[in-house]
């Protein structure tokens, strides 16, 4: 078992001064980071793919052991709606392993009108079973929290985004893979709440009860939160 705790991003204006030195520059922003975290989310991806010689650049500028988790890009998520994926996850995972090593899981996040729907989501599980790599899919509409969706998800060892958003969207804690993937948005507001001590404990005891490799990311980024609940969780899961 093991556990990769961080933040997803790590590059905001907003962390100078909180997490980042002051006058810190932004390209120095992830190596700062990798030297307190073993692990990040890149979010960025999501909204625009990154070029493959940006993915070399971070490999190159973190140490070794480092594993970076990559958001999909919304294209296949968004626009195509997991629909005919072939040649944009071709796309995204020839970006992507350019990391080698540094690679972590792939995070698919849906929208939320997009409902479940059985046959699309066996298509779309072969279609990443091509690339043999843990992926991990979050969902946003509550009727994909249902025994089929788990059961597809299962057959493929796609594992079940656990995602606290503070009540906006479907919370299922269904593991369907042998790792976990879990993202933390904020408990008491969207992105901007602050976990307390005695939340990040509990989060900590669900996380040794599933006794398999878990990846946890904090996106509540708002006021350096992020940082310091992921440093924290860290600490109470380090034996």
């Amino acid at each position: 078992m093991k556990v990769f705790v961080g933040t997803s991003g790590w590059s905001y204006d907003h962390w100078e001064g909180v997490f980042y030195p002051a006058g810190l520059p932004a390209r120095d922003r992830l190596s700062y980071y990798a030297r307190l975290f073993a692990t990040v989310e890149i979010n960025a991806s999501f909204y625009r793919l990154p070029r493959e010689r940006t993915f070399l650049d971070w490999k190159d500028r973190t140490p070794g052991g480092f594993i970076m988790a990559v958001k999909a890009n919304r294209y296949i998520t968004h626009v195509r709606r997991l629909r005919d994926p072939e040649e944009p996850l071709a796309r995204f995972f020839r970006a992507a392993r350019c990391l080698g090593e540094k690679l972590g899981p792939a995070l698919f996040q849906l929208p939320p009108s997009l409902a479940f729907d059985g046959p699309l989501l066996k298509e779309f599980c072969r279609s990443l079973a091509v690339y043999g790599h843990r992926c991990a899919l979050e969902v946003r509409h509550q009727s994909w929290l249902c025994e089929e969706a788990y059961g597809v998800l299962a057959d493929h060892g796609v594992a079940l985004c656990v995602a606290d958003t503070a009540g906006r969207y479907p919370y299922a804690e269904v593991l369907t893979a042998d790792f976990a993937y879990v993202r933390l948005h904020g408990a008491e507001s969207l992105y901007r709440s602050c976990y307390t001590d005695e939340e990040l404990a509990a989060w900590a005891g669900k996380i040794r009860s599933w006794d398999r490799d878990a990846y946890v990311y904090f996106d509540n980024d708002f006021g350096g939160h992020a940082p310091r609940n992921a440093a924290f969780l860290r600490g109470l899961l380090t034996p």
